[in-house]
């Protein structure tokens, strides 16, 4: 079986149980990609959005806050601390902060806290 070259590959890994997000360019960690593919940081229209999903969750809520004009290293530390003032897990990943439960209220003071626009 002949093997294909690498850069004519159509599908290319994107995530490792190893090592999480992997780069469809370089295929090494996000964190160590030295092609230059790294994804773009998620731009904002100026509008934080904090809603309540409950689709593909099995009916469990989770608060998911969206458009934090934040760097990466500072939007991991603000879900960080809304997690703790909720007492609940969660999640950040791409530009997206995941609360469980229903915790919109206490998510929208935050935002608002911090002054940014905010919508419901």
């Amino acid at each position: 079986m002949a093997t294909i070259p690498k850069d004519k590959r159509s599908s290319a890994l994107v995530y490792s149980t190893e090592v999480g997000r992997v780069c469809p360019g370089c295929e090494r960690p996000v964190t160590l990609c030295m092609c230059g593919s790294k994804p773009d940081p998620v731009r904002t229209d100026g509008v934080v959005r904090v809603s309540l999903e409950t689709k593909g969750r099995r009916g469990k809520g989770v608060t998911v806050i969206k458009g934090v004009p934040l760097a990466s290293p500072l939007l991991e530390q603000f879900g960080k601390q809304l997690k703790m003032l909720c007492g609940s897990g969660g999640t950040t990943k791409d530009g997206v902060i995941e609360i469980q439960g229903d915790h919109r209220e206490l998510a929208a003071s935050q935002v608002a806290e911090r002054g940014w626009k905010l919508r419901k």
